[in-house]
């Protein structure tokens, strides 16, 4: 019962409002010596999950690198380069990264995207750069649309686009879940069907985000009168 004392630590943590990295590693620390453990063993075994778990410990390297880039202009110079590309909308701009986020993700490649990385401090100021050139100063409410937008465009992209790669964790679930329901069925098959699913896709959001274009268009007509 004393192992529980780790559950106990978690709950009072949270309670108190402390960093949540700390409570949970002076959780595992309890935990740990509570089940007798040894103080080199516990160690260890922080390491071992450490060493397994790269892609956290690099995610948490990637934010502060990202914060450090917004705040010596990239945001800015994002806005910059959209400014320069003649012909370009917001609609277009959404739709090229559509398509560039669902080959990606279609090839395994789905961390090259997402929204903390790639969507608040590039894709969005982006199109509200390019929604600016083209229509002048958005309100609010157009601003906060055109955001959404942006993030529904990673989300939609990787969705559909991921399951077209066949070692991908969705792949394999389908697969393990079809297989308990008494349906065998090979993830090969399952990729190759998840094609045409990523095609409509693209061209059902890819017709939206250009309907933005529009859209966006015709309030401002209709607020200048």
């Amino acid at each position: 019962m004393l192992t529980l004392l780790g559950v106990a630590v978690v709950v009072v943590g949270f309670v108190i409002r402390l960093n949540p990295l700390l409570v949970i590693g002076a959780a595992a620390l309890v935990t740990g010596l509570a089940a007798g453990l040894p103080p080199l063993v516990i160690l260890a075994a922080f390491g071992k999950a450490f060493n397994e778990n790269r892609y956290v410990s690099l995610l948490w390297l990637i934010l502060p690198l990202i914060g450090l880039l917004e705040r010596y202009g990239l945001q800015e110079r994002a806005r910059m380069l959209i400014a320069r590309i003649r012909h370009m909308t917001v609609g277009r701009l959404l739709l090229a990264y559509f398509i560039i986020r669902q080959i990606t993700a279609s090839l395994g490649l789905t961390a090259l995207g997402s929204h903390a990385p790639m969507v608040r401090p590039l894709i969005a100021p982006m199109a509200e750069a390019a929604a600016e050139k083209e229509l002048g100063p958005l309100s609010n409410r157009q601003r906060y649309r055109v955001r959404a937008h942006a993030a529904a465009v990673d989300n939609v992209a990787l969705f559909f686009g991921e399951d077209v790669f066949i070692a991908i964790g969705s792949i394999l679930l389908i697969k393990g879940f079809l297989q308990q329901s008494g349906v065998v069925v090979q993830p090969f098959d399952l990729s190759v069907w998840a094609i045409p699913t990523a095609v409509l896709a693209l061209l059902i959001h890819g017709a939206r985000v250009l309907l933005l274009d529009r859209k966006l268009r015709r309030e401002m007509a209709q607020a200048a009168k």
